[in-house]
């Protein structure tokens, strides 16, 4: 049945409506509206235009999902070639002052002239695209190519949502937009953590990306939209091709810039980077400050762009060799270089993750000397076959830390090893470990390991565990870096001339520290269980461990058979559990801590005794007159309930307090009951 007049008219406002959207999220990064409210606007779009195809047009934002496998790219002959610019070989500051020499001299300037308006921008690190839009419609986009003819690249453009399918009315009948096409860091990063997840899990065919050029480069030659669409691609514009003559309707743009804003204004995301610079002095102020910005830019660039401002003037000084006189590539250091690997080590770091890290030939790289790099871990050097002695291309952008690209196996010296993880943590010789479906091999000596010394007195002082006041961050940093503790049960040895011998720590202080200590010593067994910091071990296991074995040494010497019995622990935890304690250093810690007066109240498993509450689960919200909330969570689970972050239909009881907020609401409009401090007792005490 053909669409009434009615739901074209809805067709044509969802249009209007999801563009506006798209363009406060994509450009303007101000949002209006919840992503499921766009997600309604947008499935509405998509079901009218299942059932009336004829209303499906190709700049409907449905169309940025991708549409079907290609064969192949077809070409396409850029109206106006792209062509490359010019680069300047001095990458120190002084550069910008040649260009702007040049200029002067092709212009016929003396030095008593006036200095002359450029246009400053970054020199993205990505692939040139052109956009073509008729009658403000998308309807091709194409690669640089060779600069005459580029590759028809419509289909994956259409994904990335900073390009409009359609513009304003008041744009030219034919225009064309130059721009670069890029991922961010942020976005790069993730995209390769995800890729080394899926080759860790055994995933074929996969591999982590070289660097966020590469990426987006890729994706955009990606014959599968639908693969193209999930990768983090970005979009800035700098110029633009074709457009409609002033004298047919076009606009008569007399400078770069205006034409750069005017851009903007119809919908374009342009860099806010891009400024006015008047003569030499600015462009190399901008040069120098770019410079200093580069390592904290969002994205990766390789230098700057001047361009003369006046589209006049560019007119007089035309091209040379197919380069425009009148731009010109300013760069900045390289950011990946050839270096040969000496050795590979194993770090260890603060969570017991070990990390095999390349020891290079010093080289100068994005701006610094690199000696190290890291290879993240075995499945890496496996995959790119790293081996000591071999050349290796290194990259350092930003602040990533740097890392080997790829191997030239050409220049392999014969009887380079292949890597071996070792078996035993290189920093205190525990047992490395690597658990199923995981990607990096961990120490397993926490208590221990000096490198994860720190982290582990941070874990056992916090509140959820042994709940020592004071001891905090930077007091831990002293203390470990002055040697004054190596393993926690040094922290009950500490004394009063020990503690105030350090930075900013007064007697009082220092008293206070161990008086917090000498209280900390009476805990709970689930509260130290936590504290020890086992691997996947949180506080609800914790009580779970507590509440089935009842003792520690019960829980230390449990096969990883009986672990399992525990209600929620699986077969990792489990594992994790049973290493931990099999650890001679770990169950050392243990005995000194004990040995120390760290001491707790034990008994018989509490899985023996009946569970009043069990199979109850209660939500807690608001403050209650005399109990914490920790008091009453642990109250109600030593009673077998469950404590629930959130009320749901399954919820049977929830205990409100004083400013009870949505947790509340929510359970009166479901009628769960409700009860105040006292009716939770009551509960505890079996009458309600």
């Amino acid at each position: 049945m053909p669409a009434t007049p009615k739901i074209q008219e809805r067709v044509d406002a969802l249009h209007e409506l999801l563009h506006h959207h798209a363009h406060r999220y994509y450009v303007l990064d101000e949002p209006e509206i919840p992503d499921t409210e766009y997600d309604k606007l947008f499935r509405e779009l998509q079901e009218l235009e299942d059932k009336h195809p004829e209303l499906l047009t190709p700049d409907s934002p449905t169309q940025r999902v991708g549409g079907k496998l290609l064969e192949g790219f077809a070409k396409v002959r850029h109206k106006v070639p792209m062509l490359s610019i010019r680069t300047e070989t001095d990458i120190e500051a002084s550069g910008a002052r040649n260009f702007d020499g040049r200029v002067r001299r092709e212009l016929g300037l003396a030095e008593s002239d006036p200095p002359i308006e450029y246009v400053a921008e970054l020199k993205f690190d990505g692939l040139a695209l052109n956009l073509r839009y008729e009658d403000g419609v998308l309807v091709q986009a194409a690669t640089r190519g060779d600069g005459e003819i580029g590759e028809d690249v419509t289909q994956n453009i259409r994904t990335i949502g900073q390009i409009p399918l359609r513009l304003p009315k008041d744009v030219p009948a034919v225009l064309e937009v130059r721009g670069e096409v890029y991922i961010r860091r942020d976005d790069f990063e993730k995209l390769n953590e995800l890729q080394r997840e899926k080759i860790a899990q055994g995933a074929k065919g996969e591999k982590t990306f070289v660097n966020p050029r590469n990426a987006a480069a890729g994706a955009v030659r990606q014959l599968d939209p639908a693969i193209a669409r999930q990768r983090p691609l970005s979009f800035f514009a700098y110029g633009w091709g074709e457009v409609t003559p002033p004298e047919q309707g076009g606009p008569a743009f007399a400078a770069h810039f205006e034409a750069l804003l005017t851009l903007r204004s119809w919908g374009f995301p342009v860099s806010a980077r891009t400024q006015l610079a008047t003569g030499a002095d600015e462009l190399i102020a901008y040069h120098q400050a770019v410079g200093q910005e580069r390592d904290s830019l969002p994205f990766d660039i390789d230098g700057v762009v001047y361009k003369v401002n006046s589209l006049a003037l560019q007119k007089q000084l035309g091209f040379v060799s197919r380069e425009p006189r009148w731009a010109v590539a300013h760069k900045y250091p390289a950011q990946e270089q050839l270096t040969t690997v000496q050795a590979i080590e194993v770090q260890v770091g603060r969570t017991g993750k070990l990390t095999p890290v390349a020891k290079l030939a010093p080289v100068f790289v994005g701006g610094v000397t690199v000696t190290n790099a890291t290879l993240h871990n075995e499945d890496e050097v496996h995959r790119k076959d790293v081996r000591v002695g071999d050349t290796v291309i290194v990259r350092r952008a930003g602040d990533v830390i740097p890392e080997v690209v790829s191997v030239l196996p050409e220049k392999r010296v014969p009887g380079a090893r292949i890597f071996k993880m070792p078996a035993n943590c290189p920093v205190c010789g525990s047992d490395a470990v690597r658990e199923e479906g995981e990607a990096n091999h961990r120490c397993t000596g926490g208590l221990f390991c000096g490198a994860q010394r720190k982290q582990a007195i941070l874990h056992f002082a916090q509140r959820r565990a042994l709940d020592i006041e004071g001891l905090g961050e930077k007091l831990v940093d002293q203390m470990v870096e002055a040697n004054v503790i190596k393993a926690l049960p040094d922290l009950y040895r500490l004394g009063l001339n020990a503690l105030s011998s350090l930075d900013r720590m007064a007697d009082k202080s220092a008293q206070n520290v161990l008086a917090a200590l000498e209280k900390s010593k009476q805990t709970t067994l689930p509260r130290f269980l936590y504290g020890l910091g086992v691997r996947h071990v949180g506080e609800a296991t914790a009580k779970d461990l507590a509440r089935y074995f009842g003792k520690l040494d019960a829980i230390m010497d449990a096969s990883a058979e009986q672990l399992l019995e525990v209600p929620d622990v699986g077969p990792v935890v489990a594992e994790s559990i049973h290493t931990f304690f099999q650890q001679p250093h770990n169950r050392e810690v243990v005995e000194q801590l004990r040995a120390c007066g760290v001491t707790w109240d034990e008994g018989e498993p509490a899985a023996r005794a009946p569970k009043p509450l069990a199979g109850k689960t209660i939500v807690l919200t608001g403050t209650l007159p005399t109990l914490s909330r920790d008091e009453a969570k642990d109250m109600l689970e030593a009673a077998g309930a469950k404590v629930a972050g959130s009320v749901s239909k399954k919820t049977d009881y929830v205990v409100a307090g004083a400013e009870a907020g949505s947790k509340l609401d929510k359970a009166r409009e479901l009628g769960v009951a409700v009860l105040d401090e006292e009716g939770l007792k009551e509960l505890l005490r079996g009458r309600t």
